[in-house]
């Protein structure tokens, strides 16, 4: 069954505030077994989005619009749903007596605009809203439906939860539901991924497979439909133990699991603390590391230049190759701070490159033994500073995790 999702609102096209309110439907509609096709943002434009309900009711089943009911004059939705719908606007007694037992409660008069709001389409099942004063409403249009809910994010997702989920549950006998599992990588770019798991991602069946680039790191999703826990664990099982085989130590992690939460793992069981030195990230490393095991954390210096290295007791001369640089540092900031692991970062603008590019260099040091790996890396600083921490936290998990 199919279900697509209206946003109306033009302060979401003009970036003033996030469209959360769609990815909480999304992730409710995924656990009701809902297949979601389309997510549109709509300005407050009544023909517009009288033309856009028009098509989502032509390809969709179930069609949930947010925000649009308010008391003033731009909030359009109910008059585009009634008009998409061909449907007249009438006023309901009953929903104007709940919005007045709404102000009184609270020790407030009815503003006469809030009067808009106890109109709805004929026929309409009226959904009232104890913790706002837009009701909502349902409109059933043979075997579709639409949903209109307030676009405030608490009235919208109360609403959802206990009016709108058990609606949609009792109509149209939804009992599947559907399973995502999210495998992590770091180390190879989408295309490569996406090349070495082509023919789980053309299949288009059940479960179907796709990627989630993200800065530094790419995403796998496999999503089964099924309707109990085992059937979906059966189906995802195998596809992910084939992905983890094809992509090797390149897989970090499922699903909440992150970089810093693997690494935390691996410290706490070698009863080890890890330090940094970084020269180029500003911090970069540091602050993941602090942030997600900070009882792991032992410290470590931001190095402006060369000479900083000092600090920390590493004699630096005035230029040298990233790498050894970055070397020195991860075995200085772990003999100076005491951590069981050193890791460091180093920077260098590659002379005469255009487009510029910068030589990344990174490093752990344990036991002894310092790892090193370098990279030629293009894009903005601050790009670059993420990129270097993510690859720097990867040297780190693998030096932790060896056998992982």
């Amino acid at each position: 069954m199919r279900a697509e999702i209206i946003a109306v609102g033009s302060e979401l096209l003009l970036g003033q505030i996030v469209d959360t309110n769609s990815a909480f439907i999304a992730r409710h509609f995924a656990d009701l077994g809902l297949d979601l096709y389309y997510k549109t943002t709509v300005g407050d434009n009544l023909a517009r989005l009288e033309t856009t309900l028009r098509q989502a009711l032509d390809r969709s089943q179930v069609v949930v619009t947010t925000g649009g009911i308010g008391p003033t004059a731009d909030d359009i939705t109910r008059e585009a749903v009634a008009a998409a719908t061909g449907r007249e606007l009438v006023f309901s007694a009953g929903l104007m007596g709940q919005i007045e037992a709404y102000f009184a409660a609270r020790g407030f008069k009815v503003s006469p605009s809030n009067r808009r709001q106890a109109f709805v389409p004929a026929g309409a099942i009226a959904v009232q809203n104890p913790v706002g004063t837009a009701p909502a409403f349902i409109i059933e249009a043979g075997e579709a439906c639409v949903i209109t809910l307030p676009g405030v994010p608490r009235e919208m997702q109360h609403l959802l939860i206990t009016r709108v989920l058990p609606y949609l549950r009792e109509r149209y006998g939804l009992g599947e539901e559907i399973r995502l599992r999210v495998i992590r990588t770091v180390g190879l770019g989408e295309s490569r991924i996406g090349e070495s798991l082509a023919d789980f991602m053309e299949k288009g069946h059940n479960p179907t497979v796709g990627t989630l680039a993200h800065l530094g790191q790419v995403d796998i999703r496999i999503a089964a439909k099924a309707r109990d826990r085992e059937t979906l664990e059966r189906l995802i099982g195998p596809v992910e133990a084939e992905i983890r085989q094809r992509l090797g130590d390149v897989v970090f992690g499922v699903d909440a699991e992150t970089l810093e939460s693997v690494i935390a793992r691996g410290l706490r069981a070698a009863e080890a603390r890890v330090a940094v030195a970084e020269l180029g990230s500003a911090g970069a490393v540091a602050e993941r590391l602090a942030l997600g095991a900070p009882e792991l954390f032992a410290g470590g210096a931001i190095l402006m230049s060369r000479g900083d290295a000092s600090r920390i007791g590493a004699a630096l001369p005035p230029e040298g190759d990233p790498e050894v640089t970055a070397g020195m540092l991860a075995a200085a900031v772990r003999k100076w701070s005491g951590a069981a692991v050193g890791v460091a970062t180093s920077f260098e603008d590659v002379a005469g490159a255009d487009p510029p590019v910068t030589l990344v260099a990174i490093a752990v040091s344990r036991d002894g033994h310092t790892e090193r790996r370098h990279h030629r890396l293009g894009g903005d600083l601050p790009s670059l500073r993420i990129r270097a921490a993510i690859l720097a936290l990867d040297l780190l998990r693998r030096a932790v995790l060896p056998s992982r």
